[in-house]
């Protein structure tokens, strides 16, 4: 709420025998916060048996060192009120100066004075002074909301309990806004953290009864696979996930050769891991406030919880947000999907000896959440520049030899939600610039013809000397 400064009144002295002097009380209306865009009036009431001298308005900053003036009427210079000399009861007289902001910004949030000078009934060269105060309070509504994941990209972990974090980021609102997650439609009841979760922690545990999830998004196949599992350690033994026999990447030197290997369907990783269990996550929250220089607050939340694949994948999480210059919450949502079936796209299209390809996943068959990281490597051998795998969204193969024809590229894309991976073929076509078996490994041109070119140069400066 906005602060009503105290009622100032002023008086001078009175001498015996000498004519009563003139009084001056002042006071500015109290106002409730107001939102920036809004216009605001400032109303100055004061009353007085006194003839008017002046009125100023203040805008006070930086702690009130500092008064910029903003309004000034002198009467000396007006005749507004010169018709309050034929009022008879001079000490009925009240009066109200305002000062009208047509559309306040937050950087208008502050105090204001109100300052208004009489001249003395008793000396009329005296100046009898007295002052209002009031504190504009000026809210902003949050500009901004956006749920992105902390520490993305990341990898699937099949074998190991990972924590996961979404980070709510809400900008541009004065004052800081209330924050809050829900799933799926119902609010999270979080623990609140004061200090960020160390990077090294382990699964999230916490002492509250929980409730089961396995209702959620769960079909009948997914029921029985993690009882099933769940019913195995209970008798001692070990799931078929707990030791793969392979990688994730198988090794290039047990790979069937390119010539003979058929393009297999993409496929989605969906094992259900030892380490997930029915009961509902522990969610953590935490807040962080940033000021901003024009007065605003930017707020993060952080939800941090121990991913459950099985069940977390497919659930709707939104970032909701109050705060009293907002009519209803501004919310936004995400949805965390794990990659499903990319969509590979090659140019040129038809590549020839010495083209530079690249290779671009441009898309999914689905709206993927958190973004995923893309691996790619090169079935049954290396990638042209020697190295095992590349890290990345786009594939470029500089300068490619004839021998790459018929080389397939596997692609995995991975997020902590799951991973999947997709394959294809590189046909490479003679290039008629380049004679057949002329080029080297990086497709440039070499060999004999290169010789009888450089045979051909130099006879013709000898024969130029000559």
């Amino acid at each position: 709420m906005a602060a009503l400064g105290p009622q100032m009144e002023a008086t001078t002295d009175q001498q015996p025998g000498t004519r009563r002097t003139s009084y001056l009380t002042v006071n500015i209306e109290p106002l409730p916060p107001v939102v920036a865009g809004d216009a605001v009036t400032l109303k100055c009431n004061f009353k007085t048996d006194g003839r008017m001298r002046e009125i100023v308005w203040y805008r006070v900053t930086d702690g009130g060192t500092i008064k910029q003036k903003i309004f000034t009427f002198d009467a000396m210079f007006s005749t507004n009120f010169s018709h309050m000399e034929s009022y008879r009861r001079r000490e009925d007289l009240v009066y109200q100066s305002t000062v009208r902001l047509p559309e306040v910004r937050v950087s208008d949030n502050g105090p204001y004075e109100c300052h208004v000078g009489i001249y003395d009934r008793a000396t009329r060269e005296k100046v009898v002074l007295a002052s209002g105060n009031i504190f504009l309070n000026v809210m902003a509504p949050p500009t901004s909301i956006e749920v992105v994941a902390a520490d993305t990209p990341a990898p699937f972990s099949r074998y190991q309990a990972q924590n996961f974090t979404l980070v709510c980021i809400v900008s541009g609102g004065k004052p800081a806004p209330t924050v809050y997650f829900k799933r799926d439609g119902e609010p999270i009841d979080a623990v609140p953290l004061s200090e960020p979760l160390a990077a090294s922690s382990g699964p999230l545990q916490d002492s509250r009864p929980f409730r089961s999830l396995l209702h959620r998004d769960l079909d009948d196949t997914k029921m029985q696979r993690s009882l099933s599992l769940l019913d195995a350690e209970t008798r001692g033994g070990r799931p078929s996930t707990e030791r793969p026999s392979r990688s994730l990447t198988p090794d290039p030197s047990s790979v069937i050769q390119p010539t003979t290997e058929s393009i297999p369907e993409t496929v989605v990783s969906r094992e259900f891991p030892r380490w997930v269990h029915s009961s509902e996550p522990v969610y953590f929250l935490r807040h962080s406030h940033t000021p901003g220089s024009d007065g605003t607050v930017e707020v993060r939340a952080l939800l941090t919880w121990t991913l459950n694949p099985q069940i977390d994948n497919e659930a709707l999480f939104s970032c909701e947000v109050k705060h009293p210059a907002l009519s209803m919450p501004m919310q936004a949502e995400v949805t965390l999907v794990a990659p499903k079936g990319p969509k590979i796209m090659m140019t040129p299209s038809r590549a020839r000896v010495g083209d530079t390809v690249r290779i671009l996943v441009h898309g999914f068959q689905n709206e993927v959440f958190p973004e995923p990281m893309f691996t790619w490597t090169r079935v049954g051998s290396r990638l042209l520049d020697g190295s095992a795998e590349f890290d990345g969204k786009e594939l470029v193969l500089e300068r490619v030899p004839a021998e790459l024809n018929g080389s397939m590229y596997r692609c995995m894309a991975q997020n902590p939600l799951g991973s999947t991976d997709t394959h294809t073929r590189l046909i490479v076509f003679e290039n008629p610039n380049i004679p057949r078996g002329t080029e080297d490994s990086n497709g440039s041109a070499s060999g004999p013809a290169g010789v009888r070119l450089t045979l051909v140069l130099a006879l013709t400066v000898v024969l130029e000397l000559t």
